[in-house]
């Protein structure tokens, strides 16, 4: 009784603080603009990008270029080796490792300023929910966030690891005690033999809050069903709040409707290795509140001009929404003008709320079409909740084939249903209606017959699994793309899996 008065009392204070940056979110945004450029001006790429002669936003875009992390490469080696002072003042507190490049690994440094603002949004998200909701209840119980294994290695004396197992180290004392699994368990690296754990440590326990990436979590549900036959809510009748992020959740919204056997509360968290950049501050509004005063400095430029030779950039006066953007940031971790590969579009200017769209370098454009993450999944949601059946999607992911063996190209569907529909011709005919209503472009490849209507290839059960567990990437922060412009993902699931073609 007393902790949910506590937390009642603290989540009131946290937001009268928070109201006012959100209530000046420019001035929140000039605040934080001016600290990196104080603390970048002491660096070796601050001198070598004349950070001493910029005052302006607009001489920041002009002087310093937009890069990726394979740009920013050189630099980040420097700080590997153990140089100090060369992309923020010292050394990084933590390397925070995640894959998805042309050169393997990434190692993302997080600074002694940036780590605890990681820290700070998890927190204000949870205080903004009980605050708004009433709700304290859920902390009285025990709580649960999937995440990578906490054992960290040394890295020339930075220590190195996966973000959620860096995290891990910063759960609050009061938390500590609800906290599971234990730190045993946490530590195991494989993640069926860690989820079939997980399930043994918190299958007779009072859950109330359980968070992670959907797709793991779904695991977990499924064991928990498994092992005891009953719905997760059922099993945990205290289970009141549901966190993620990572992935968009509304693909597998139904399936979780199901596996949990009633609706409650959830919330969405928008973070990564850069940055904890937003979270969803509303139960009725799909948006995720930007952050604006967490040591993050944001700029914007189209999508569609993305890849042209001078893309115009627009800081967040001139957003509109909408509009699909690629996000660029500025971090206290040193990351100058850094495109983290997200696209985002606002779905709100006051306050200022984003949606995650898409990632620039996951689209379909082999013919023109420049199809986006968030058009099939929308797509597929369309089709599945308009339906008078019951349809569950498990995983999918999409591809072009350029060259088939007949017929005109077409866009290939890998899906892993959990419900199956009762016409698979049929579903695939809708899914393909939808696509047309979203992308112009594509509309015009397929009225143009430059391409045919989307082939669905159905993917045995625990077939994306049984893909990236092949690939070792199983588990933990690690996702399937929704959308590829080449073949690798398609390719390997052809050789893996005996698949059925719809619509062929």
């Amino acid at each position: 009784m007393l902790k949910s008065i506590g937390a009642k009392i603290f989540a009131a204070y946290a937001h009268q603080k928070n109201k006012k940056w959100i209530e000046k979110p420019l001035e929140a945004q000039q605040k934080v603009f001016k600290l990196l450029l104080q603390k970048g001006i002491k660096t070796r790429f601050g001198k070598e990008h004349h950070f001493e002669k910029i005052l302006t936003p607009n001489e920041f875009s002009l002087g310093v270029p937009v890069r990726d992390y394979e740009d920013l490469k050189p630099y980040i080696d420097s700080v590997l080796e153990g140089e100090a002072n060369v992309l923020w003042p010292g050394r990084p507190l933590y390397y925070a490792k995640s894959s998805g490049t042309t050169s393997g690994a990434k190692y993302i440094p997080i600074s002694k300023e940036s780590m605890p603002q990681h820290i700070r949004a998890a927190r204000e998200a949870l205080l903004n929910y009980i605050y708004k909701s009433g709700k304290a209840s859920a902390v009285m119980g025990k709580l649960i966030f999937l995440q990578g294994s906490p054992v960290l290695e040394d890295k020339k004396g930075v220590a190195l690891g996966r973000l959620s197992g860096i995290v891990a180290h910063y759960v609050p004392s009061y938390l500590l005690k609800n906290r599971l699994p234990s730190w045993d368990t946490n530590c195991i690296e494989d993640w069926e033999t860690k989820v079939d754990a997980i399930v043994s440590e918190t299958v007779n326990e009072d859950m109330t809050i359980i968070g992670g990436i959907p797709s793991w979590v779904q695991m977990y549900f499924e064991r928990l069903t498994l092992k005891t036959g009953k719905v997760v809510g059922d099993l945990f009748p205290n289970f009141s709040l549901f966190v993620y992020g990572g992935v968009n959740f509304e693909p597998y919204r139904p399936i979780f409707k199901k596996l949990i056997g009633r609706t409650l509360d959830s919330i969405e968290f928008y973070p990564a290795s850069e940055g904890f950049f937003a979270y969803q501050d509303d139960q009725d509004d799909r948006g995720l509140l930007l952050l604006l005063n967490h040591g993050i400095y944001y700029e914007f430029i189209k999508a569609d001009t993305f890849f042209d030779k001078n893309p115009e950039t627009v800081s967040l006066i001139s957003v509109k929404t909408g509009i699909n953007y690629v996000m660029i940031v500025s971090t206290t971790a040193g990351l100058w003008r850094y495109n983290i590969g997200d696209t985002i579009q606002f779905t709100s200017l006051k306050p200022y709320r984003v949606i995650v769209s898409g990632r620039i370098k996951h689209f379909i454009s082999a013919f023109g079409e420049h199809v986006i993450v968030s058009e099939v999944e929308q797509a597929l949601q369309q089709v599945v909740s308009g339906a008078k059946e019951e349809i569950l999607i498990r995983e999918f992911t999409v591809a072009p084939q350029i060259s088939p063996t007949k017929g005109l190209p077409f866009h290939e569907w890998y899906i892993e249903f959990e419900v199956l529909p009762e016409d698979l011709d049929q579903f695939a005919f809708e899914v393909d209606k939808a696509m047309i209503s979203k992308n112009i472009y594509y509309k015009d490849l397929i009225v143009g017959k430059i391409l045919r209507p989307l082939v669905i290839r159905q993917v045995a059960k625990g077939g994306f699994k049984s893909y990236m567990k092949s690939i070792g990437k199983l588990g933990g922060q690690n996702k399937v793309p929704r959308v590829s412009d080449n073949r690798k993902i398609a390719d390997q699931l052809d050789s893996l899996l005996d698949l059925k073609t719809i619509n062929s």
